[in-house]
C-alpha cells in the first residue's frame, strides 16, 4: 500500500462516492485536506462545498464583482464591521455555536464551465468566521449555487463539528482508537463494531429524549391534593428513562 497525503485520501473518497452514486451536495473539509485537486473535482462533479483554508490563501474576485485582492487574513483586515454578521453554525454542548461571519462573492460562473450539460450560475466564494470571545479567525473556500445565502454556507460547515465530535466521543466512550491491528481486514472489524455500537447508543438516546418529553410531569403531593382517583402520571404512562448523561452524543 503506498503512502497518501489526506488531502489523496479525501480526493478518493470523493471520487468513489461520486462513482457509486452516494447521494451527496455538498463537502465541507478544514484546511489539513487543502483545496486544489479536491476543488476541481467538485466543481466537476456539480457539488457545493466549504473547504477550510489558511489565512495566507489568496482570494481575487473578477467580471462584475467588488474588487477583492490577496491573502485572506489581509482581506478580513480591511472589512468594515457592517460586513459582520452573528450566526449560529448549529447546536453545541451548551447551546448554539454562535460566532461573526462574513461572506465575500468573488466570481459568478456558469456551470456549463466544469460540466458539459449542466445549467445554471454558480458562485465562488470566501467565507470568514471570527470568535466572539477571543477574534480568532478562520477561512473557507466556497463554491455553491448563485443566491446561495451566508446561512446556508454557514450551516454546512458546521456539519463538520457533529461529526468530529461523534468521532471523539467514539473514541473516549467506546474505543474507536484503542486497537492495535496489523491487517486492514482487523481495522476494518473493529471500526465497524464500535460504530455499530454508537448507532444503537444514539439511537436508544433519541427514543429516551423523546419519551420524557412526551411524560406528564408528575405532581407534588402538595399541589395533588387530597382527592381521590388516579394520579396524573397514570399506570400507563412510560416509565422513567434513565439519565443520558453518559450518551455518546454531546451536542
Amino acid at each position: 500500500m503506498d503512502f497518501a497525503t489526506k488531502s489523496r485520501l479525501a480526493l478518493g473518497m470523493i471520487e468513489r462516492a461520486i462513482e457509486q452514486g452516494v447521494p451527496f451536495a455538498w463537502v465541507a473539509a478544514d484546511t489539513v485536506y487543502g483545496t486544489g485537486e479536491i476543488e476541481m473535482a467538485l466543481r466537476r462533479a456539480g457539488k457545493g462545498y466549504v473547504l477550510g483554508v489558511t489565512g495566507a490563501h489568496e482570494f481575487n474576485s473578477w467580471i462584475d464583482k467588488p474588487e477583492v485582492a490577496g491573502a485572506a487574513a489581509e482581506i478580513s483586515a480591511k472589512l468594515p464591521p457592517t460586513a459582520w454578521c452573528p450566526l449560529s453554525a448549529g447546536a453545541g454542548t451548551v447551546g448554539p455555536r454562535v460566532h461573526d461571519w462574513a461572506y465575500l462573492e468573488l466570481a459568478h460562473l456558469e456551470a456549463d464551465a466544469y460540466v458539459g450539460g449542466y445549467e445554471g450560475v454558480w458562485t465562488r466564494g470566501l467565507l470568514i468566521r471570527r470568535h466572539v470571545a477571543d477574534g480568532d479567525l478562520a477561512f473557507f473556500s466556497t463554491w455553491c449555487p448563485a443566491g446561495t445565502p451566508i446561512e446556508t454556507l454557514v450551516a454546512f460547515e458546521g456539519r463538520r463539528w457533529a461529526i468530529e465530535d461523534s468521532f471523539e466521543t467514539a473514541k473516549n466512550e467506546l474505543g474507536l482508537d484503542h486497537n492495535e491491528s496489523r491487517t486492514w481486514h482487523g481495522w476494518h472489524r473493529h471500526v465497524s463494531l464500535v460504530m455499530l455500537a454508537f448507532a444503537i447508543l444514539a439511537v436508544t438516546r433519541h427514543c429516551a429524549n423523546a419519551a420524557a418529553e412526551q411524560t406528564p410531569t408528575r405532581l407534588s403531593r402538595k399541589g395533588a391534593g387530597s382527592s381521590a382517583g388516579r394520579s396524573r402520571r397514570s399506570a400507563a404512562s412510560p416509565p422513567a428513562w434513565p439519565s443520558d448523561a453518559s450518551s455518546p452524543l454531546s451536542s
